[in-house]
């Protein structure tokens, strides 16, 4: 008798559960029926008209020929802090910037100190008063954790001025 029982009880409960199911779908029916989505249609597309490209006709901003002109007019000015970067003759350090070089150590021999700078996997030794980067930057100062140096680069009025940048010592991992 308790085998055909359980069975039966179970058939019950399920059979409940259906009239749930029912509700649930007339539920969603209604809903279905009232929503109304709300689209907002598209714009047309705007027609495009081709304007001719007329700035090819003037200078190029990026001229190097239009740089070297001005760093000659500069540079024939008598208060000119160019004026002296110019006629001097440029150093091996010159032509690498200041990001791709890096303080590795420092030394002292005979009273006077040297920093160690690793570029292009080279290591190079420099002393105050030696020339670097690519802003006429010069060497004013070395410690043993950082070299300071003079710039002259140009600021937002193009004019010639001078600037102090410097160069940290490098951990090992880097």
């Amino acid at each position: 008798m308790r085998r055909l029982l359980i069975p039966i009880a179970a058939t019950l409960a399920l059979g409940g559960c259906g009239s749930d199911l029912d509700e649930l779908r007339q539920w969603m029916e209604q809903e279905r029926k009232e929503a109304k989505p709300t689209v907002t249609p598209l714009l047309p597309p705007k027609k495009f008209l081709p304007q001719p490209y007329e700035a090819g006709v003037g200078v190029d901003p990026f001229s190097t020929q239009k740089l070297s002109v001005a760093i000659r007019q500069e540079a024939a000015q008598p208060n000119s802090l160019l004026t002296a970067e110019i006629n001097r003759r440029k150093e091996p350090l010159e032509a690498y910037p200041l990001d791709t070089m890096s303080m590795v150590g420092s030394l002292t021999r005979e009273g006077r100190r040297y920093a160690l700078l690793r570029v292009d996997n080279l290591l190079y030794q420099v002393k105050a008063g030696d020339y670097l980067g690519q802003n006429f930057g010069r060497i004013t100062k070395i410690s043993e954790t950082e070299i300071t140096l003079r710039e002259v680069v140009q600021d937002a009025a193009g004019e010639w001025i001078e600037r102090t940048s410097t160069l940290q010592l490098q951990e090992k991992g880097r």
